[in-house]
Protein backbone atom coordinates (compact mmCIF):
# COMPACT_ATOMS: atom_id res chain seq x y z
CA UNK A 1 0.00 0.00 0.00
CA UNK A 2 0.80 3.83 -0.12
CA UNK A 3 3.40 4.19 2.08
CA UNK A 4 2.62 6.85 5.19
CA UNK A 5 5.54 8.97 6.47
CA UNK A 6 0.87 -11.51 32.61
CA UNK A 7 -0.12 -7.89 31.31
CA UNK A 8 -0.32 -4.72 32.99
CA UNK A 9 -4.09 -2.82 33.31
CA UNK A 10 -4.47 0.91 32.48
CA UNK A 11 -8.39 2.32 33.65
CA UNK A 12 -9.14 5.65 33.20
CA UNK A 13 -12.56 7.09 33.33
CA UNK A 14 -13.62 8.63 29.93
CA UNK A 15 -13.78 12.08 29.38
CA UNK A 16 -14.14 11.78 25.18
CA UNK A 17 -15.12 15.73 23.99
CA UNK A 18 -15.87 13.76 20.74
CA UNK A 19 -19.23 11.87 21.73
CA UNK A 20 -21.95 14.20 22.28
CA UNK A 21 -24.01 11.93 23.31
CA UNK A 22 -23.10 9.59 26.55
CA UNK A 23 -24.67 5.85 25.99
CA UNK A 24 -23.70 4.64 29.54
CA UNK A 25 -26.87 5.48 31.14
CA UNK A 26 -28.80 5.54 28.04
CA UNK A 27 -32.52 4.15 28.07
CA UNK A 28 -33.32 4.65 24.78
CA UNK A 29 -35.05 2.19 22.65
CA UNK A 30 -35.01 2.31 19.13
CA UNK A 31 -37.60 0.87 17.17
CA UNK A 32 -37.29 -2.16 14.47
CA UNK A 33 -38.29 -1.06 11.40
CA UNK A 34 -36.26 2.68 12.14
CA UNK A 35 -35.53 4.07 9.09
CA UNK A 36 -31.59 3.57 8.30
CA UNK A 37 -29.61 6.09 6.38
CA UNK A 38 -27.89 5.11 3.16
CA UNK A 39 -24.39 3.10 3.37
CA UNK A 40 -22.79 5.90 1.73
CA UNK A 41 -24.22 8.96 3.14
CA UNK A 42 -21.52 11.28 4.98
CA UNK A 43 -23.84 12.45 8.13
CA UNK A 44 -26.00 9.99 10.72
CA UNK A 45 -29.70 10.63 10.34
CA UNK A 46 -30.08 9.51 14.30
CA UNK A 47 -28.33 11.70 16.88
CA UNK A 48 -27.53 8.67 18.45
CA UNK A 49 -24.85 8.09 16.26
CA UNK A 50 -23.51 11.24 16.32
CA UNK A 51 -19.91 9.48 18.10
CA UNK A 52 -18.67 9.74 14.93
CA UNK A 53 -15.59 12.18 14.90
CA UNK A 54 -15.67 15.41 15.20
CA UNK A 55 -12.01 16.19 15.14
CA UNK A 56 -8.67 14.10 14.17
CA UNK A 57 -6.82 15.41 17.05
CA UNK A 58 -8.25 13.72 19.87
CA UNK A 59 -9.24 10.07 20.69
CA UNK A 60 -11.51 8.89 23.63
CA UNK A 61 -9.85 8.50 26.88
CA UNK A 62 -9.77 4.73 27.45
CA UNK A 63 -12.66 3.42 29.59
CA UNK A 64 -12.16 1.51 32.73
CA UNK A 65 -11.85 -2.33 32.05
CA UNK A 66 -14.55 -4.30 33.16
CA UNK A 67 -17.10 -1.30 33.86
CA UNK A 68 -20.57 -2.36 33.66
CA UNK A 69 -23.50 0.11 32.08
CA UNK A 70 -26.85 0.69 30.80
CA UNK A 71 -27.29 0.59 26.76
CA UNK A 72 -30.71 0.83 24.68
CA UNK A 73 -32.33 -1.95 24.13
CA UNK A 74 -31.92 -1.80 20.33
CA UNK A 75 -28.95 -0.77 17.86
CA UNK A 76 -31.11 -0.72 15.10
CA UNK A 77 -30.76 2.61 14.15
CA UNK A 78 -26.73 2.13 13.58
CA UNK A 79 -27.75 0.33 10.80
CA UNK A 80 -26.88 1.28 7.20
CA UNK A 81 -29.05 -0.12 4.75
CA UNK A 82 -32.37 -1.83 5.41
CA UNK A 83 -32.58 -5.77 6.68
CA UNK A 84 -34.21 -8.56 4.39
CA UNK A 85 -38.01 -8.82 4.48
CA UNK A 86 -40.01 -11.60 4.05
CA UNK A 87 -39.85 -11.33 0.55
CA UNK A 88 -36.30 -11.33 0.31
CA UNK A 89 -36.05 -14.83 2.23
CA UNK A 90 -38.71 -16.00 0.01
CA UNK A 91 -36.70 -15.35 -2.97
CA UNK A 92 -33.65 -16.97 -1.03
CA UNK A 93 -35.72 -19.82 -0.98
CA UNK A 94 -36.57 -20.09 -4.13
CA UNK A 95 -33.66 -19.52 -5.79
CA UNK A 96 -31.34 -21.59 -3.55
CA UNK A 97 -28.91 -18.91 -3.45
CA UNK A 98 -26.87 -19.25 -0.24
CA UNK A 99 -24.40 -22.31 -1.75
CA UNK A 100 -22.03 -22.69 -4.51
CA UNK A 101 -22.76 -25.63 -7.52
CA UNK A 102 -21.03 -29.00 -7.65
CA UNK A 103 -18.34 -26.67 -9.97
CA UNK A 104 -17.62 -24.58 -6.95
CA UNK A 105 -17.07 -27.07 -4.62
CA UNK A 106 -14.66 -28.60 -6.76
CA UNK A 107 -11.83 -26.56 -5.71
CA UNK A 108 -12.01 -26.93 -1.54
CA UNK A 109 -8.74 -29.71 -1.97
CA UNK A 110 -6.77 -26.73 -3.54
CA UNK A 111 -7.63 -24.18 -0.74
CA UNK A 112 -4.88 -22.99 1.27
CA UNK A 113 -3.92 -24.32 4.30
CA UNK A 114 -0.34 -24.42 5.27
CA UNK A 115 -0.54 -24.64 9.36
CA UNK A 116 3.02 -23.61 10.58
CA UNK A 117 4.65 -22.73 14.48
CA UNK A 118 3.47 -20.07 15.71
CA UNK A 119 6.82 -17.17 15.38
CA UNK A 120 8.45 -16.35 18.06
CA UNK A 121 8.48 -12.61 18.85
CA UNK A 122 9.04 -10.40 21.90
CA UNK A 123 6.97 -7.56 22.82
CA UNK A 124 8.20 -5.04 20.38
CA UNK A 125 7.32 -7.66 17.58
CA UNK A 126 3.76 -7.16 16.17
CA UNK A 127 2.69 -10.97 14.20
CA UNK A 128 -0.79 -11.97 13.13
CA UNK A 129 -1.11 -15.84 12.47
CA UNK A 130 -4.96 -16.68 10.32
CA UNK A 131 -6.54 -19.74 12.21
CA UNK A 132 -9.17 -19.10 9.56
CA UNK A 133 -12.26 -17.63 9.04
CA UNK A 134 -12.32 -14.13 10.89
CA UNK A 135 -10.17 -16.22 13.81
CA UNK A 136 -6.20 -14.29 13.93
CA UNK A 137 -3.59 -14.97 16.87
CA UNK A 138 -2.38 -11.07 16.95
CA UNK A 139 1.02 -10.30 18.87
CA UNK A 140 1.04 -7.51 19.91
CA UNK A 141 3.10 -5.12 22.56
CA UNK A 142 3.78 -8.41 24.40
CA UNK A 143 -0.01 -9.52 24.29
CA UNK A 144 -1.60 -12.31 22.57
CA UNK A 145 -4.97 -11.38 21.28
CA UNK A 146 -7.77 -13.47 19.76
CA UNK A 147 -10.35 -12.18 17.22
CA UNK A 148 -13.69 -13.97 17.29
CA UNK A 149 -12.64 -17.14 18.10
CA UNK A 150 -13.97 -20.05 16.41
CA UNK A 151 -12.39 -22.92 17.07
CA UNK A 152 -15.01 -25.48 16.48
CA UNK A 153 -15.70 -27.99 13.57
CA UNK A 154 -18.89 -27.19 13.30
CA UNK A 155 -21.08 -23.99 13.69
CA UNK A 156 -25.20 -23.50 13.86
CA UNK A 157 -26.58 -23.64 10.51
CA UNK A 158 -23.94 -24.45 8.12
CA UNK A 159 -21.79 -27.14 7.07
CA UNK A 160 -18.56 -28.27 8.83
CA UNK A 161 -15.44 -26.60 7.75
CA UNK A 162 -13.89 -27.22 4.83
CA UNK A 163 -10.60 -26.15 5.77
CA UNK A 164 -9.13 -27.63 9.38
CA UNK A 165 -8.21 -24.72 12.36
CA UNK A 166 -4.78 -23.42 11.08
CA UNK A 167 -3.16 -23.15 15.06
CA UNK A 168 -3.98 -26.02 17.11
CA UNK A 169 -5.38 -24.98 20.44
CA UNK A 170 -2.62 -26.90 22.17
CA UNK A 171 0.04 -24.74 20.85
CA UNK A 172 -1.82 -21.36 21.24
CA UNK A 173 0.54 -19.07 24.42
CA UNK A 174 -1.31 -17.97 26.92
CA UNK A 175 -4.25 -15.42 25.68
CA UNK A 176 -4.35 -12.07 27.17
CA UNK A 177 -7.52 -10.91 25.46
CA UNK A 178 -10.26 -11.62 23.29
CA UNK A 179 -11.80 -9.37 21.11
CA UNK A 180 -15.34 -9.71 19.41
CA UNK A 181 -16.73 -8.06 16.78
CA UNK A 182 -20.32 -8.71 16.60
CA UNK A 183 -22.74 -12.17 17.87
CA UNK A 184 -23.30 -13.99 14.65
CA UNK A 185 -22.72 -17.88 15.35
CA UNK A 186 -19.25 -17.98 12.84
CA UNK A 187 -17.69 -15.29 15.17
CA UNK A 188 -19.17 -15.61 18.49
CA UNK A 189 -18.40 -19.40 19.39
CA UNK A 190 -19.49 -20.73 22.65
CA UNK A 191 -17.39 -24.31 22.33
CA UNK A 192 -14.52 -22.36 21.25
CA UNK A 193 -14.71 -19.68 24.10
CA UNK A 194 -15.94 -22.17 27.01
CA UNK A 195 -11.93 -23.54 26.88
CA UNK A 196 -10.79 -19.87 27.93
CA UNK A 197 -10.35 -19.18 31.53
CA UNK A 198 -12.98 -17.46 32.71
CA UNK A 199 -10.26 -14.38 33.83
CA UNK A 200 -9.50 -14.02 30.47
CA UNK A 201 -10.04 -10.02 29.29
CA UNK A 202 -12.96 -9.72 26.43
CA UNK A 203 -13.75 -6.36 24.96
CA UNK A 204 -17.27 -6.62 23.54
CA UNK A 205 -19.61 -4.58 21.63
CA UNK A 206 -22.35 -3.01 23.34
CA UNK A 207 -24.84 -5.15 25.10
CA UNK A 208 -23.18 -8.48 24.12
CA UNK A 209 -21.54 -8.29 28.14
CA UNK A 210 -24.36 -10.04 29.68
CA UNK A 211 -23.39 -13.11 27.71
CA UNK A 212 -20.17 -13.25 28.78
CA UNK A 213 -21.08 -12.67 32.14
CA UNK A 214 -23.77 -15.50 31.85
CA UNK A 215 -20.96 -17.68 31.19
CA UNK A 216 -19.36 -16.82 34.05
CA UNK A 217 -16.32 -14.01 32.40
CA UNK A 218 -15.18 -11.75 35.52
CA UNK A 219 -13.30 -9.23 32.65
CA UNK A 220 -15.82 -7.63 30.60
CA UNK A 221 -15.54 -4.93 29.09
CA UNK A 222 -18.30 -3.58 26.68
CA UNK A 223 -17.27 -0.25 24.21
CA UNK A 224 -19.35 1.93 22.33
CA UNK A 225 -18.38 2.61 18.36
CA UNK A 226 -15.11 5.15 18.95
CA UNK A 227 -14.41 3.90 22.53
CA UNK A 228 -11.43 2.03 23.77
CA UNK A 229 -9.98 0.31 26.54
CA UNK A 230 -6.76 0.01 27.13
CA UNK A 231 -4.88 -3.37 28.34
CA UNK A 232 -0.93 -4.01 29.43
CA UNK A 233 0.13 -0.58 27.18
CA UNK A 234 -2.39 -1.90 24.16
CA UNK A 235 -4.71 0.22 22.89
CA UNK A 236 -8.12 -1.17 21.57
CA UNK A 237 -10.43 1.01 20.08
CA UNK A 238 -13.61 -0.54 18.84
CA UNK A 239 -15.16 1.45 15.53
CA UNK A 240 -17.80 1.00 13.40
CA UNK A 241 -19.07 -1.48 10.90
CA UNK A 242 -21.69 -1.84 8.13
CA UNK A 243 -23.36 -5.20 9.54
CA UNK A 244 -25.94 -6.15 12.19
CA UNK A 245 -26.74 -8.53 14.65
CA UNK A 246 -28.82 -11.58 15.56
CA UNK A 247 -28.15 -14.59 17.53
CA UNK A 248 -31.93 -16.09 17.96
CA UNK A 249 -35.39 -15.54 16.74
CA UNK A 250 -36.05 -12.15 19.11
CA UNK A 251 -32.80 -10.31 19.46
CA UNK A 252 -32.33 -8.43 15.94
CA UNK A 253 -29.97 -5.54 16.54
CA UNK A 254 -30.13 -6.15 20.18
CA UNK A 255 -26.13 -5.83 20.58
CA UNK A 256 -23.91 -3.60 18.51
CA UNK A 257 -21.11 -4.86 15.41
CA UNK A 258 -17.80 -3.12 14.89
CA UNK A 259 -14.56 -3.68 14.26
CA UNK A 260 -11.12 -3.45 16.07
CA UNK A 261 -7.87 -0.36 15.88
CA UNK A 262 -5.11 -2.01 17.69
CA UNK A 263 -2.90 0.36 18.85
CA UNK A 264 0.54 -0.76 19.86
CA UNK A 265 2.95 1.19 22.85
CA UNK A 266 4.96 2.25 19.45
CA UNK A 267 2.05 3.22 17.72
CA UNK A 268 1.75 0.71 15.24
CA UNK A 269 -1.78 -0.32 14.54
CA UNK A 270 -3.72 -3.43 13.20
CA UNK A 271 -7.39 -3.06 12.50
CA UNK A 272 -9.61 -5.76 12.58
CA UNK A 273 -12.91 -5.09 10.53
CA UNK A 274 -14.63 -8.17 11.48
CA UNK A 275 -17.86 -8.73 9.43
CA UNK A 276 -18.91 -5.94 7.21
CA UNK A 277 -19.84 -4.22 3.90
CA UNK A 278 -18.46 -1.02 2.41
CA UNK A 279 -19.44 2.05 3.22
CA UNK A 280 -17.84 5.59 4.14
CA UNK A 281 -16.91 4.19 7.66
CA UNK A 282 -13.87 3.11 6.48
CA UNK A 283 -12.26 6.40 5.22
CA UNK A 284 -13.28 7.85 8.75
CA UNK A 285 -11.47 4.90 10.72
CA UNK A 286 -8.81 6.11 8.36
CA UNK A 287 -8.53 9.50 9.61
CA UNK A 288 -9.35 8.93 12.79
CA UNK A 289 -6.36 6.29 13.08
CA UNK A 290 -3.96 7.59 10.57
CA UNK A 291 -0.97 4.92 9.72
CA UNK A 292 -2.53 1.47 9.90
CA UNK A 293 -0.44 -0.66 9.60
CA UNK A 294 -2.16 -4.00 8.36
CA UNK A 295 -5.85 -4.14 7.90
CA UNK A 296 -7.50 -8.00 8.01
CA UNK A 297 -10.72 -7.23 6.04
CA UNK A 298 -12.91 -9.84 4.92
CA UNK A 299 -13.36 -10.87 1.34
CA UNK A 300 -15.64 -13.62 1.46
CA UNK A 301 -19.97 -14.58 1.33
CA UNK A 302 -20.63 -11.90 -0.88
CA UNK A 303 -23.25 -13.97 -3.30
CA UNK A 304 -25.82 -13.43 -4.01
CA UNK A 305 -25.05 -9.49 -3.82
CA UNK A 306 -28.68 -8.38 -3.60
CA UNK A 307 -28.69 -10.65 -0.37
CA UNK A 308 -25.20 -9.70 1.39
CA UNK A 309 -24.21 -6.89 -0.59
CA UNK A 310 -24.86 -4.26 2.12
CA UNK A 311 -23.25 -6.28 5.17
CA UNK A 312 -20.38 -8.14 3.19
CA UNK A 313 -17.60 -6.84 1.18
CA UNK A 314 -16.59 -8.63 -2.08
CA UNK A 315 -12.76 -8.87 -3.03
CA UNK A 316 -12.99 -5.53 -4.94
CA UNK A 317 -14.87 -3.98 -2.11
CA UNK A 318 -12.20 -5.19 0.44
CA UNK A 319 -9.38 -3.62 -2.08
CA UNK A 320 -11.23 -0.23 -1.56
CA UNK A 321 -12.03 -0.24 2.16
CA UNK A 322 -8.09 -0.66 2.75
CA UNK A 323 -7.40 2.31 0.75
CA UNK A 324 -9.65 4.23 2.03
CA UNK A 325 -8.49 3.09 5.23
CA UNK A 326 -4.74 4.23 4.13
CA UNK A 327 -3.95 0.79 5.29
CA UNK A 328 -0.47 -0.09 4.30
CA UNK A 329 -0.83 -4.01 3.99
CA UNK A 330 -3.92 -5.87 3.80
CA UNK A 331 -4.27 -9.55 5.03
CA UNK A 332 -7.66 -11.06 3.90
CA UNK A 333 -9.70 -13.23 5.77
CA UNK A 334 -13.46 -14.25 6.39
CA UNK A 335 -13.18 -16.76 3.35
CA UNK A 336 -11.95 -20.88 2.73
CA UNK A 337 -13.14 -22.00 5.94
CA UNK A 338 -17.06 -22.04 5.98
CA UNK A 339 -19.20 -22.55 2.72
CA UNK A 340 -21.87 -19.31 3.65
CA UNK A 341 -22.35 -17.96 0.33
CA UNK A 342 -22.86 -18.82 -3.40
CA UNK A 343 -19.97 -17.71 -4.68
CA UNK A 344 -17.34 -20.78 -5.95
CA UNK A 345 -15.08 -21.08 -2.96
CA UNK A 346 -11.52 -20.26 -4.55
CA UNK A 347 -12.47 -17.33 -5.99
CA UNK A 348 -12.54 -14.60 -3.68
CA UNK A 349 -8.64 -15.07 -3.47
CA UNK A 350 -8.55 -14.76 -7.22
CA UNK A 351 -10.43 -12.05 -7.86
CA UNK A 352 -8.67 -9.95 -4.48
CA UNK A 353 -5.18 -10.63 -6.31
CA UNK A 354 -6.71 -9.02 -9.82
CA UNK A 355 -8.31 -6.42 -7.77
CA UNK A 356 -5.04 -5.36 -5.95
CA UNK A 357 -2.71 -5.44 -9.00
CA UNK A 358 -5.91 -3.60 -10.87
CA UNK A 359 -5.19 -0.93 -8.14
CA UNK A 360 -1.31 -0.78 -8.52
CA UNK A 361 -0.66 -1.64 -5.43
CA UNK A 362 2.93 -3.69 -4.25
CA UNK A 363 1.85 -7.07 -4.56
CA UNK A 364 4.22 -7.69 -1.15
CA UNK A 365 1.57 -5.59 0.91
CA UNK A 366 -0.97 -8.06 0.07
CA UNK A 367 -0.86 -10.75 2.41
CA UNK A 368 -3.23 -13.42 1.14
CA UNK A 369 -2.03 -16.03 4.19
CA UNK A 370 -3.14 -19.97 4.20
CA UNK A 371 -4.73 -21.00 6.68
CA UNK A 372 -2.61 -21.50 9.23
CA UNK A 373 0.15 -19.33 8.15
CA UNK A 374 1.85 -15.80 9.89
CA UNK A 375 3.33 -13.23 9.46
CA UNK A 376 5.50 -10.34 11.21
CA UNK A 377 5.52 -6.75 10.36
CA UNK A 378 8.31 -5.18 9.67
Amino acid sequence: MTQQSKPTTTATTSTDTTNSTDFTHSTSTAAATSTPRSAHADEPTSSSVSAAPASRSRLAAPRPLGERRLWPRSFADRLTAPLPGLRGFARLAREAALRPGPEGLADIPRLPYEPAPLPRVDADTIAVSWAGHASWVIRIGGLTVLTDPVWSRKILGTPARITPVGVPWSELPRVDAVVISHNHYDHLDAPTLSRLPRDTPVLVPAGLGRWFRRRRFTSVTELDWWEAAELGGVRFDFVPAHHWSKRSLHDTCRTLWGGWVLTAPDARRVYFAGDTGYGHWFSRIGDRYPGIDLALLPIGAYEPRWWLGDVHCDPEEAVRAAQDLRARRMAPMHWATFVLSAEPVLEPLTRVRTAWEKAGLAREDLWDLPVGASRVLD
